[in-house]
């Protein structure tokens, strides 16, 4: 009998009218789990994590978005844009709670893992540290950033500020009690996307066309996989950490074996570039945001689909057309009987 690999489509999110640039999840909370989106149209999205569905538009930046999360409990977001200014939002309401004004682009914005703090970056080359509790108090700075800053992320419970930027290569380390970098995780070309997985284990990296993956306590390289092409985002699968995604510039999605590096799935669907991918907290789908201005949600699935008996795989093309025509024919039997049946009842007044 003949078998069939199952494929699962991608859920296919529509709203943005501009390039997608960032994706971030939130952690799993009593509601499920949510995903916000960065586009260039200037209005960061909600959607359910999920299922894709939207929740909500965030009205309000007069220049394209660069960066857009959400804090631990999923109730406060923030982006970063454009317009010369990062926002707090109140993720049920959709409000703005705050406006952070900055002198130049901002880039990146991330919040602290105690949803305490808010980092900026962009192009003035100065981290900023806001005090969520304090919203009117000058924010911390740190002034020493070789070049414009492109991403930002916690590590070590807020003790540490992962930074990179546009035109240098290399992630630099900050000690947020100093101020001062610490470290630099060296790479050919800027790094285009940082990540630390949910476990605290490693640093996900993507710069030029290699994905590299880093200790995250001692910070010696642990893995580099050359990729068939530029690719603008990695992200590392949550739960049990032996698969990667990453997506660039040949508009492809792929599905990468952790240990090997073998190339276990390509997904094919978006009409641009890949910008940003990232797995959702249960590991079981990632999402992909294009140059398109679409978001797509992809099933993870099996490294290699189980294989399914299709009910009619044993039967010729033949035969399946004869049901079909003999499921027409009683369609059309039952619909004449029900005709005549209603023809002899006195119509409704």
């Amino acid at each position: 009998m003949e078998k069939k690999k199952v494929v699962v489509p991608p859920l296919v999110c529509h709203g943005h009218s501009r390039p997608v640039v960032d994706l971030f999840y939130s952690p799993i909370t009593p509601d499920g789990f949510f995903l916000i989106s960065a586009s260039k149209d200037s209005h960061p999205m909600l959607r359910n994590g999920e299922t894709g569905d939207w929740i909500g538009t965030f009205e309000g930046h007069k220049g394209a978005v660069w960066s857009s999360c959400l804090d631990n409990n999923a109730l406060r977001a923030a982006s970063a844009s454009a317009d010369f200014s990062a926002k707090l939002w109140d993720a049920l309401s959709g409000d703005v709670l705050h406006s952070f004004e900055h002198k130049h682009i901002v880039r990146a914005c991330a919040f602290s893992e105690d949803t305490k703090s808010l980092i900026t970056g962009g192009f003035e080359k100065i981290l900023r540290v806001f005090d969520l509790n304090r919203l009117d108090a000058p924010p911390t700075e740190f002034d020493k950033s070789p070049g414009s800053i492109r991403t930002l992320t916690w590590l070590h419970s807020d003790q540490t500020i992962l930074s990179s930027c546009t035109d240098i290569g290399g992630v630099r380390l900050w000690d947020v009690r100093s101020g001062k970098i610490e470290q630099t995780l060296e790479t050919k070309s800027p790094v285009t996307s940082a990540e630390v997985s949910q476990d605290g284990r490693y640093i996900t990296t993507a710069d030029g066309s290699t994905v590299k993956f880093w200790d995250a306590n001692h910070f010696g390289l642990v893995k580099s996989y050359d990729m068939p092409c530029n690719i603008e985002s990695a992200s590392l699968e949550p739960k049990s950490g032996n698969k990667f995604v990453a997506g660039g510039e040949d508009m492809w999605v792929r599905l990468f074996d952790f240990h090997t590096g073998d190339e276990i799935g390509c997904n094919k669907g978006h009409h641009g570039p890949v910008h940003c991918v990232r797995f959702a907290p249960t590991g079981e789908s990632y999402a992909s945001g294009s140059e398109d201005g679409t978001i797509r949600i992809w099933q993870t699935g099996p490294v290699n689909p189980e294989e399914i008996i299709e009910p009619n795989a044993g039967k010729s093309k033949q035969n399946n057309v004869e049901e079909v025509a003999r499921e027409v024919e009683n369609f059309n039997n039952i619909n004449n009987k029900e005709g005549k049946t209603a023809e002899k009842k006195p119509s409704d007044a």
